[in-house]
């Protein structure tokens, strides 16, 4: 896995606010103000934003993944505050049992039953921070949840609230004390965003902020942060992702692109037919947060990357030769026929 500040998480530059005027456009102005909300706290990072909100439209989730100390679990702060939505936190450790996360049965207060206490999983958003420093078997807690939106316990299943959506934290796995994440994991996830160093500029800016009372640690809403979208307007967005056009030359294109990797001399695990459609889901979303009601390639090649870089496995001695994902990806971006 290439290093996160080695290539921008998405498209260089997010989709502006469009010009045209539809039935849909008070939600799409909705989801576009949540970038403008994070900005009062966030420093850059537009297109790791721009990801999340996109996730949200397709019921995606997302694993963010960066070095310590460049604002990821900040970033996921500040967007909770800005949604009307409930939100929740976990910090995984090695000693984080399931229990911790999806919930436990407790002896009711009679002394002759058991009654299920939900965990922080029962919430909208769900902050899975440095979801890598926990064991497989705490991990694998969030399988269920992530992919069938519910949690199975005694016999009994208990759904979790709509929307949901997990978006988990992790430093790269070359830190010490940490442990990757499995396959069957990885592909749950819609995105991995990569979220990079700041450029100069904007460094100068996060200490300038600093210097003057800032402080990371604080609540957004201190910062002025408030709520700009709610389950409403994302449900509305949701229908209107759903109606964005797409010729039959695009869809062979989004699956040219997934059988591409497969065949990739380098990979030796590629991308899964849930990643295919994972690719068509976000580039429609993406699509449609630009102001467009059709897909074209060039949404597709915006978000390939984050959307297929944690499902591809690569040989070894494709690791061993310096290679990446996102290397292979450029040559399959390269080598895939694009349709006119």
């Amino acid at each position: 896995m290439s290093e996160p500040h080695d290539a921008p998480p998405a498209a260089a530059e997010p989709p502006a606010v469009p010009a045209s005027r539809d039935a849909s456009e008070p939600a799409r102005a909705a989801l576009l103000a949540v970038r403008e909300e994070i900005a009062k706290v966030v420093v850059g990072q537009d297109a790791v934003v721009t990801g999340l909100v996109t996730a949200l439209l397709v019921r995606g989730h997302v694993l963010l993944e960066g070095v310590p100390g460049v604002a990821k679990t900040l970033l996921v702060r500040t967007l909770a505050a800005s949604l009307e939505l409930e939100a929740s936190r976990v910090q995984f450790t090695p000693d984080l049992m399931p229990a911790d996360v999806t919930g436990q049965h407790v002896l009711a207060e009679d002394g002759r039953d058991l009654r299920f206490r939900k965990g922080p999983v029962f919430t909208n958003l769900l902050l899975a921070d440095e979801i890598n420093r926990t064991p497989p078997r705490t991990q694998a807690a969030l399988l269920e949840a992530m992919q069938e939106r519910q949690v199975s316990t005694a016999g009994r299943t208990w759904a979790l609230p709509d929307p949901f959506l997990v978006v988990a934290t992790q430093n790269p796995v070359e830190y010490e004390g940490t442990y990757p994440l499995p396959e069957a994991q990885l592909d749950r996830f819609l995105f991995l965003l990569q979220v990079p160093y700041p450029t100069e500029e904007q460094e100068r800016e996060i200490v300038a902020r600093h210097d003057r009372g800032a402080d990371a640690a604080a609540d957004p809403g201190a910062a002025g942060v408030s709520p700009v979208a709610d389950a409403g307007a994302l449900l509305a967005a949701r229908e209107a992702v759903r109606t964005v056009r797409v010729e039959a030359a695009v869809r062979d294109y989004v699956v040219a692109l997934a059988r591409a990797t497969r065949d990739a001399p380098a990979v030796q695990l590629g991308v899964s037919p849930r990643g295919t459609t994972m690719l068509l889901h976000a580039a429609k979303a993406w699509a449609w947060l630009a102001g467009r009601a059709y897909l074209t390639p060039d949404e597709v090649k915006a978000v390939a990357k984050p959307t297929l870089r944690h499902r591809l496995h690569l040989r070894p001695e494709a690791e061993l030769d310096g290679m990446s994902a996102d290397t292979v990806l450029d040559g399959v971006l390269a080598s895939v026929p694009v349709p006119r």
